[in-house]
């Protein structure tokens, strides 16, 4: 269940990196619609990397070694 929300947390990061870049060729920079993707995305990197860590600490996720 973690793996599959953390997915869907990545694919949301990437939509919003894709909509940012998106909103800069369109609005030349005369909206702030930039940097709310912006905004978006790092609190979704923020949660992934939470998310990856509690992961870590409760034993649901584990390193994979060689």
């Amino acid at each position: 269940m973690l793996k599959a929300v953390i997915v869907v947390l990545l694919v949301a990061t990437l939509i919003s990196l894709f909509s940012g870049l998106f909103f800069l060729v369109h609005d030349a920079g005369r909206t702030s619609r930039v940097v709310m993707t912006l905004f978006v995305r790092v609190l979704l990197s923020a949660l992934i990397v939470a998310l990856i860590g509690w992961g870590f600490y409760s034993g649901q996720l584990r390193p994979v070694l060689g």
